[in-house]
Order: structure tokens, then C-alpha cells, then sequence
């Protein structure tokens, strides 16, 4: 789906209007029925300043329908978008075609946010039904705001996160997800590269294939079309840097032999959400031509019960040698990952961030408000907490402390996959990894709050496409752009 059209009118009129207004005590003189807000703030018992948290919607005399934002520079990014958010949806939950921004007194900042937020939630996710709900058409600004470029491209970024994320798992098995790659990569002219079920076998990336196996073969080749896919992008001036991006995209998880209860497997088609974000970071990257070339790995299989499904007991060995001993089959996204990585590792980027909805360990840990991460270096970790920041989206730094690791030791093989104990697992599962990008730097996002009931931050829906701003942040500090 496209983005709502961006029109600018120095008077923007529609019936649907969100007024940002600067943080004070006081409304400003300049808002249109300014008495008829202080009235309804009155009957409300609500003081003025109260607007920076909780936005106020009404029905004006002449028929539009505004809601009124307070932006307070003080806040968090986080509380910003929140509030923004939260102020947009009492407009757009109506489904209008046309939505004005009318900022009375605030920066080009907050007009941007505003913008952002109305784009990433004007559009419906996909849904199969026979009356499909209505996308936002237009959006009114006076002016257009510094950084409108870099806000549309981070918008769609997000959005292709989110609708590739809900589609159901018949309409995004391997396959299809495969040829959906290959059309975006027409699209977008990015070098594409298939490294299907067979090839990887010849590789030795035992690790991945193991969960393949347990697909049946089909028309798109063994292991149910299950590959790794590389995606390829350069600044038209050549870049200096390189960055591996690397994503889990399991389009189905009904965790093999452990097989989950049907309460857990609910929702399973989401475990792809992690490759989604890896790819939406490059496609945002590339349409603001960061200095720095980009490869994107995409980790894609399903991981099936089925007679040749890997087992509990079974002895892998990775594409770089190591041999893993299968502790739950449940535990598939470290396995793909774990081939994934060490591919991408091969090329030696300058920096690998990989993103998966790993471990239930890190939901229990942090909730979904939040996501984890990891870091091979204390300046990679205040980076990802700075990014964090300036995003709205997020981020803990947890430890990986080699102390961890005896853990996994195995009687039978070089390293055990988990435990079935289940404690610390994010921790175990970032140890495990670890393993395998050698000594490039290297940053692990384990992904808890793709997920967040009511939404998070400047999104709405439940599937918060969560990394997409963050990881986009990263970079620009990491390539030296603002």
C-alpha cells in the first residue's frame, strides 16, 4: 500500500484537524475557539498543561472534528510520539479521507513527528475481507518540514515492515517471500542472491538445513523453498563502510517436535518480523542514499513437524565448523541464525546487527515496551541506547558475560543449542550466537516489543514494525550523517 499524498496549503482545512500546540499552562491566543476548549477543559476538570500526556478531541460548531496535541520539548522522543499518537487516532479512527496538521507555535521537529505518526497509521494493515477499511488519501501541512524526505522513507520503511509481518502464513510461506525479494530488488535495482536449500546443504550449513529438513520438498526445491537471501545496496559514490543486516524469517513456527500448545503457537507467522525489519532498514536506507554499503541477509524457512524434522538429540554441524548439540527443537531462530550469521560474517563488514523475535525469555524480561539488545563493545551498546533515544524506539543493553556460557557446554558436541532449564535464555541465546560472527562488531536485537497490545510509540496497531526507526538511527550515527 502507498502513503498518504503530502499537500501543503498555507491554511490547511479539512474536517479531520490535529492542532499542535507548544507545552504551557495556557492555551495560545492564536487557536481558533480557544473558548470553546477552555470550556470543555473545564467541564473536564482537566488543566491545560495536562494536553502534553492526554489529547483532547471534539466536534467543532462547523462540523470538523479537531484534537488537540501539546508538544513539550522536555519529554522523551518516546513521549512525544506517544502523545502525537494517541491525539491522531481520535481523528483517524473515524477513517477520513483527508487529515490537516495545524501547528500553532511549535518547530519543524514536532510537525515532522506529527507527520509521521498520521503516515505510519493512515494506512491499514493487510486483512482479508470483503469490506476493506479505508487508507488515509491526503495530508495538509502549511509548510513542508526539514527532514520530510528522511520521515516519508522511514514511514513506508516501517509500514513494509508491518504489512509483511501480518500477512497470513499461506500468503507469505518461503516462496512467496522469495518472490516477493526478487520483485523488490527489481524494483529497487539491489543485488540479489539465493542460497536455496541445496546449496546450503553442499555449504555445510547443517545449522539451517536442520530446520528446513522437517518442510517437504515442493516445486520451489527441497526444505519447502527455505533459503538465505542476500540483498545488496551502495551509494552511487562509493562507500567506505559496510554494514551486514541480518534478519530471522521463520514464516511459520510450530516448534518442531517441541511441538508449542496452541495458545504459544498463535501467531507464529510473525516469527518472520525480524527479516522484515532488516530488509525495511535497507530499503530506507537506500532511498535516503546513506554513505555506506549495505548488505541484507534473510534467514527464510519454516520450521515444520514432519517425519524429517531435526529432533531433540540430533548433532549439527554449522557452516563454520561448529558442531551443535539440539536441545529443543523450539529453539530454531538461533540455529538459522547461527549459519546466517556466519555467512555474512565471510564478507567482513565493518558491522553486523542482526534482528529476530528470539527468545520468550526477553518478553518475560522486559515486557513488549521494550526491546533487547546486545553488544560486542560498550560503544556499540551506547550507540544502540543513543539510537534508542532519538528514535521513540526503546532499547535495554543486557549482559553476555563469557560466565554464562558453561551453560551450553555439551558432553557430545562443541556447543549445546540451549538448556531446558529456560533461565537466562536471551542471555544464552546471545552467547550462542556470539560464536558465530567471529570478531566482527556486532550488535544482536532481540525483538519483544515487535508485538505491543494497543501499540507503542508513534504506532498504533499491535505489530509495531519496532526497530525499523531505531535501526535506521544506528546508522545514520554510524555512517557519520545527521
Amino acid at each position: 500500500m502507498s502513503l498518504p499524498k503530502l499537500a501543503i496549503a498555507a491554511k490547511p482545512v479539512a474536517h479531520h484537524q490535529l492542532v499542535l500546540l507548544p507545552a504551557g499552562k495556557t492555551l495560545p491566543a492564536g487557536l481558533p475557539q480557544r473558548d470553546f476548549w477552555l470550556k470543555l477543559l473545564k467541564r473536564k476538570d482537566a488543566k491545560v498543561d495536562e494536553l502534553t500526556k492526554s489529547p483532547l478531541a471534539a466536534d467543532l460548531p462547523d462540523g470538523t472534528r479537531a484534537a488537540l496535541a501539546m508538544v513539550d520539548a522536555e519529554q522523551s522522543r518516546f513521549e512525544r510520539l506517544t502523545a502525537l499518537r494517541k491525539a491522531a487516532m481520535l481523528l483517524l479512527d473515524e477513517t477520513p479521507k483527508t487529515l490537516a496538521i495545524v501547528p500553532l507555535g511549535v518547530d519543524d521537529d514536532a510537525l515532522l513527528d506529527a507527520l509521521y505518526v498520521a503516515l505510519v497509521n493512515g494506512v491499514p494493515l493487510p486483512q482479508q475481507k470483503k469490506k476493506m477499511p479505508v487508507a488515509l488519501r491526503e495530508i495538509v501541512l502549511p509548510r513542508r518540514p526539514a527532514g520530510t524526505e528522511s520521515g516519508l522513507a522511514l514511514a513506508r520503511a516501517n509500514l513494509q515492515a508491518r504489512e509483511l509481518t501480518a500477512l497470513p502464513p499461506n500468503l507469505l510461506d518461503p516462496p512467496h517471500y522469495r518472490q516477493r525479494l526478487r520483485a523488490l530488488a527489481q524494483e529497487k535495482k539491489f543485488a540479489i542472491e539465493e542460497f536455496d536449500f541445496r546449496k546450503l546443504k553442499k555449504m555445510g550449513a547443517g545449522a539451517f538445513c536442520a530446520v528446513a529438513q522437517g518442510s517437504p520438498a515442493d516445486k520451489d526445491g527441497e526444505g519447502g523453498g527455505a533459503a538465505i537471501v542476500r540483498l545488496s545496496w551502495q551509494p552511487k559514490k562509493k562507500a567506505a563502510r559496510t554494514v551486514a543486516l541480518v534478519g530471522k524469517g521463520i514464516c511459520y513456527d510450530t516448534g518442531g517436535h517441541n511441538l508449542k500448545p496452541a495458545k504459544y503457537m498463535a501467531g507464529m507467522h510473525e516469527d518472520m518480523n525480524g527479516s522484515a525489519v532488516a530488509l525495511s532498514i535497507l530499503c530506507a536506507a537506500a532511498e535516503l542514499n546513506l554513505p555506506v554499503r549495505i548488505d541484507c541477509w534473510l534467514a527464510i524457512a519454516k520450521n515444520h513437524l514432519s517425519p524429517t524434522a531435526y529432533a531433540q538429540g540430533d548433532i549439527v554441524r554449522a557452516l563454520d565448523g561448529t558442531t551443535i548439540e539440539v536441545v529443543h527443537t523450539d529453539a530454531e531462530g538461533r540455529m538459522v541464525l547461527a549459519d546466517t550469521l556466519a555467512l555474512a560474517a565471510q564478507q567482513k563488514p565493518g558491522l553486523m546487527i542482526d534482528f529476530a523475535t528470539l527468545t520468550g525469555s526477553m518478553t518475560y524480561a522486559l515486557g513488549t515496551r521494550y526491546s533487547g539488545v546486545f553488544a560486542s563493545s560498550d560503544e556499540l551498546a551506547a550507540q544502540a541506547v543513543a539510537a534508542g533515544k532519538a528514535s521513540g524506539e526503546r532499547v535495554c543493553v543486557f549482559p553476555q558475560d563469557a560466565d554464562y556460557e558453561p551453560a551450553l557446554d555439551s558432553k557430545v558436541a562443541d556447543i549445546k543449542q540451549c538448556t531446558l532449564d529456560g533461565e537466562a535464555d536471551h542471555i544464552l541465546a546471545a552467547r550462542f550466537l556470539g560464536r558465530f560472527v567471529g570478531k566482527t562488531p556486532w550488535l544482536h536485537m532481540d525483538l519483544s516489543a515487535a508485538n505491543c497490545s494497543g501499540g507503542l510509540g508513534a504506532v498504533a496497531t499491535d505489530t509495531t514494525g519496532f526497530g525499523v526507526s531505531w535501526g535506521l538511527a544506528l546508522l545514520q550515527t554510524w555512517a557519520g550523517t545527521p
